[in-house]
């Protein structure tokens, strides 16, 4: 069993955990060789990061029925926070959540003018959302033509199979 050492929580507590198990990389000199501290550095790629992080939220935001359906309102013409509550039954709190997932994916943006906040389709067009999608769209139709050649290869077998029983 590993021993326990002392530590300190966020709000001052007190915890205990277990202590890191001696690594097996360490040395006799008792250094870590520099391609194992390597690997226990954090590595960031911000790229790739901001790309998933608006992946989520654009695909989050288009997985709610409810929010779709603002967009599609929104296609037709602007509206308030009020109109779109209306119109989908919905209290003003619940809309007004609805808005802001899709204003933080840059799919509507709104403007508060005096009491009333309208809504717009935002600027954001999805264009590497598609992409994504296509390139995934291209697998499957690959996928599938490559399993219609098996279907037809095992019927003339199939086929050829039963003219020699035949005869």
């Amino acid at each position: 069993m590993l021993p326990l050492e002392r530590a300190t929580s966020r709000d001052g507590g007190r915890r205990y955990r277990q202590a890191p198990a001696q690594d097996s990389a360490v040395t006799a000199m008792g250094a870590k060789p520099p391609c194992v501290r390597a690997v226990h550095s954090s590595i960031l790629n911000h790229m790739v990061q901001r790309s998933t992080t608006r992946f989520n939220a654009s695909f989050a935001a288009l997985a709610d029925a409810t929010r779709r359906g603002v967009l599609d309102q929104l296609a037709r013409g602007d509206a308030s926070i009020t109109d779109l509550a209306d119109r989908f039954e919905m209290t003003l709190t619940g809309m007004k959540k609805h808005v802001g997932v899709l204003e933080s994916a840059g799919l509507v943006t709104t403007e508060k003018i005096g009491r009333v906040r309208t809504c717009r389709i935002g600027p954001r067009r999805l264009d590497e959302e598609m992409a994504w999608i296509a390139r995934y769209r291209q697998l499957w139709d690959a996928r599938f033509a490559a399993l219609d050649g098996v279907i037809d290869e095992l019927k003339r077998q199939e086929k050829a199979r039963g003219r020699k029983k035949g005869q």
